[in-house]
């Protein structure tokens, strides 16, 4: 007879600590990063966000599931590896839930963790930095699974975004409202903007941003050429999120750096896009020792505050930014670091977090709207 009781899982980290636990959702094993999400809601946005891939994501939020899973919040076909919580509610309670979490995760084929000290483990992490991990229900020793974890590459180095981008170009048009999506639609205001994306790992809100701004968006791969992009005539050009180390994103970087020679065409990036610019433009990055993943990370400068959502492991060196072409326009309000990026006397922007907000505050909404002004201004 199955003992309920007994914990048939464990989380091992690279330096042999463990955490005993109970599995939910899928079995089996998962090798990744160990980060960690201090948000207290969309976990559903969280964990099919492109950006954590090749991640093993701990909530520090101790409750989750309770909401069940809805068919308007994911933001891609992606999930993460696995995910680790203090608690999960098998019982879900919302008008828009259409599936049990437990059941979701298992489709998704994710393997979970609960019943363990998730607030031990995050200060493991801020302590030591991110790591990698086995997350397995299998019956593996902790030797073996640290075997394991000496055999599987650190993020450094690693380009995950063509893993995730799309393989093929694809037009975005869909609509952007929902019963509780209460931000203005702009897209009755003008003609409609062509916008060219490259996907590193895009998120479907910042695609329904875009279009609520009265924008139709073209997506290509992340492997893109300037040719790819100038045949589709676009009136702006956007650099998408997504996961692994920016400096290994060789064809994003040569790109980039085309697209600011080639002339005056409006870019606006986001997070790994943000960090493509500031290395096609001459800078250097570096990892974070936990990163930044969350959704109420204070951004600004001069006395200027935006709460923002964010979801990085790497940074833009700031004291390798080229002063004389580029200057920084948001810094990381916990700890400096650069958080928005302008071209001088170039229509060309980037920012470090998620003002889509997929989930989060919606204090940084306006930057959409002020890609489509330059844009408008070169019409």
């Amino acid at each position: 007879m199955i003992n309920p009781y007994k914990k048939n899982a464990k989380l091992v980290l690279s330096n042999g600590i463990t955490f005993p636990g109970f599995s939910f959702g899928a079995q089996g094993t998962a090798i990744g990063e160990i980060v960690f999400n201090t948000g207290m809601t969309g976990y559903q946005e969280v964990i099919t966000d492109p950006s954590y891939y090749g991640q093993i994501l701990t909530f520090t939020y101790p409750e989750i599931g309770n909401t069940g899973i809805n068919l308007e919040d994911s933001e891609s076909c992606n999930t993460v590896k696995g995910i680790i919580v203090r608690n999960y509610s098998s019982n879900n309670s919302n008008w828009r839930s259409s599936k049990n979490f437990n059941q979701w995760l298992l489709e998704k084929n994710v393997i979970g963790l609960y019943g363990i000290d998730t607030r031990a483990l995050v200060k493991i992490l801020r302590s030591n930095g991110s790591m990698n991990g086995v997350l397995t229900s299998e019956d593996k020793s902790v030797e073996n699974c640290l075997e394991i974890i000496s055999q599987t590459p650190k993020m450094e180095g690693l380009n995950l975004s063509k893993i995730v981008s799309t393989k093929q170009k694809y037009l975005w048009q869909k609509p952007t409202e929902t019963d509780f999506d209460r931000r203005t639609i702009h897209s009755k205001n003008f003609n409609k903007l062509k916008i060219v994306a490259i996907d590193f790992g895009i998120k479907k809100s910042i695609l329904n941003r875009l279009v609520s701004h009265g924008c139709e968006i073209i997506v290509l791969p992340s492997r893109s050429s300037l040719n790819d992009v100038l045949e589709n005539k676009p009136d702006g050009v956007f650099f998408s999120n997504g996961p692994g180390d920016p400096s290994s994103v060789s064809e994003g970087i040569n790109l980039a750096k085309s697209l600011i020679e080639h002339g005056e065409i409006p870019m606006f990036g986001i997070c790994l896009g943000h960090q493509i610019f500031g290395l096609a433009l001459g800078a250097s990055t570096y990892k974070l020792p936990f990163g930044h993943r969350g959704l109420n990370h204070p951004c600004g400068n001069n006395n200027l505050i935006e709460i923002t959502s964010q979801n990085h492991g790497f940074a833009i060196d700031p004291n390798s930014l080229p002063k004389d072409i580029v200057k920084i326009t948001h810094y990381n309000l916990n700890d400096s670091t650069v958080a928005g990026l302008e071209v001088i006397n170039k229509p060309i922007f980037s920012v470090q977090y998620h003002p889509e907000a997929g989930p989060g505050p919606h204090d940084s909404d306006y930057l959409f709207k002020k890609f489509v002004s330059q844009m408008l201004e070169r019409c």
